[in-house]
């Protein structure tokens, strides 16, 4: 009866301040023109390449972590893998496509939410779930099949939902937008990154563990790096545009965690296992989302502020998150 209430009590907060957000950004403007969808950040050919590599340096640091046996959590514990796979690649970029239609935030902006909602579960989901007494195992497996799948999976999702909502369907002919190429690009990016750390950990574990410590500290710098020269190149217009930002962000992330959290519970996963998809499904690779962006949007203001602000935000709502698991017996 005490945890029953718990869930509830969890569920009721996330609801209420999901509804709270939705209501506040349905009575502002955020649907006025603005001339943040025609500012760019522009960077050239040899700027994107060496994004892109560092966002591989950081799936690296990734990959490092993971073993085969990693991946056979799927065939022992498969319903839980396959609700987090569900809800990490259908079920968040339908619903914030739901979320798209009933804000109708400017272009880019709306742009900015589809490409987080379609990028894997962020690398730090693993450190977190681990805080909060989740699944360990199964959020190291989710992220090692998302890594796989996301190859595919998230130019689709781009191209598909984006597709299904006019102002945002603009935007993607605008820019011309090639499925192939961005596969090549998301497959440099997460695959390689993947089939090599892998590689090391299972062929040459001394040098995996001398590169571990490395490429943690190092892919948090490389990602603070990048979230910065994204603020800092759009300080005015970050500055103009914060409060409905940072709104539109903190709904959409809430409704990631209230996603994961709810498939979890109505499949009456273990306790466990509702914390790790809450987390995994409410920690987004947003790291990738702004190599997308500045790879094939050209730096699209909008965009680049979305997925910056989930970049910083995802951090804070995910500690929050887990140290509220910590000692939660759900």
């Amino acid at each position: 009866m005490f945890q029953a209430k718990e869930k509830n009590s969890f569920l009721k907060k996330v609801r209420s301040l999901f509804l709270f957000l939705i209501t506040i950004l349905a009575l502002s403007s955020c649907g006025e023109e603005s001339d943040i969808d025609s500012a760019v950040l522009n960077m050239n050919e040899d700027s994107i390449l060496f994004m892109n590599i560092s966002l591989g340096f950081i799936m690296l640091g990734v990959a490092l972590k993971l073993r085969v046996k990693d991946f056979l959590l799927v065939f022992s514990a498969p319903k839980s893998v396959l609700i987090g796979f569900i809800s990490q690649f259908f079920a968040l970029p339908m619903l914030t496509f739901l979320l798209v239609l009933l804000l109708k935030p400017i272009p880019s902006v709306a742009m900015g939410m589809m490409i987080v909602a379609a990028c894997p579960g962020g690398n730090i989901s693993n450190f977190m779930t681990s805080i909060a007494n989740g699944n360990t195992a199964l959020s190291v497996c989710m992220t090692a099949v998302a890594s796989v799948f996301a190859v595919v999976l998230t130019p689709f999702n781009i191209s598909f939902w984006g597709g299904l909502y006019a102002p945002t369907s603009a935007i993607l002919s605008n820019v011309s937008l090639d499925f192939f190429e961005m596969l090549k690009i998301v497959g440099m990016i997460l695959l390689i990154p993947l089939l090599l750390g892998m590689a090391l950990r299972a062929f040459r574990p001394k040098i995996a563990d001398f590169l571990l410590p490395i490429t943690h500290y190092g892919s948090m710098l490389i990602f603070g790096g990048i979230v910065v020269f994204a603020f800092g190149a759009n300080t005015d217009l970050f500055l103009k545009y914060i409060h409905l930002i940072i709104l539109i962000v903190l709904a959409h992330n809430a409704l990631g965690i209230l996603t994961g959290f709810s498939l979890a519970r109505l499949f009456k996963l273990p306790g466990e296992d509702q914390k790790t998809l809450a987390i995994e499904t409410g920690i987004q690779n947003s790291g990738l989302g702004l190599g997308l962006i500045f790879a094939f949007f050209d730096g699209m203001g909008g965009m680049a502020i979305v997925a910056g602000w989930w970049g910083i935000w995802h951090i804070i709502s995910g500690l929050s998150i887990a140290y509220f698991f910590k000692n939660k017996n759900l």
